[in-house]
């Protein structure tokens, strides 16, 4: 670990520690998608339902995957996390996953991606959370 990167780590184990976190709110998934809205920050929650693997893109490793929301309107939205920041996440069909990033509309349910930690300051870091561990 960076010594840059020690202060945010504390201020996230400070921040999970109170409590302070927001928790899932696949509503405003919901919400976005119903109002075709991109650039929609959210946290989201519910199982893999396919796996696709990694794929190079324009700005790096990619791995993606479909989600079903657990709650609101049951959108399946694609996940995409950049795994040159994140490693690769040990998925499965049936997991539970909680995303948070930004969300994209596209009629077929959308995508949330930037779900990794940001170091340029151009958006919010998100994150990977699944079987207890976080990947950002």
């Amino acid at each position: 670990m960076s010594p840059s990167s020690r202060p945010c780590c504390a201020a996230l184990l400070g921040l999970a520690l109170c409590g302070c976190t927001p928790g899932p709110n696949d509503a405003a998934v919901c919400n976005a998608y119903a109002q075709m809205h991109s650039g929609v920050e959210v946290i989201a929650d519910g199982r893999v339902v396919q796996v696709f693997g990694t794929r190079v893109g324009p700005s790096g490793p990619h791995e993606g995957f479909l989600l079903a929301l657990h709650t609101g309107c049951r959108l399946v939205v694609r996940i995409e996390t950049n795994v040159a920041f994140t490693g690769p996440i040990p998925l499965r069909n049936g997991n539970a996953v909680v995303v948070k990033g930004e969300y994209e509309y596209d009629p077929s349910g959308g995508v949330i991606h930037f779900t990794h930690r940001e170091l340029r300051g151009h958006h919010a870091s998100g994150y990977v959370e699944t079987g207890g561990r976080f990947y950002w």
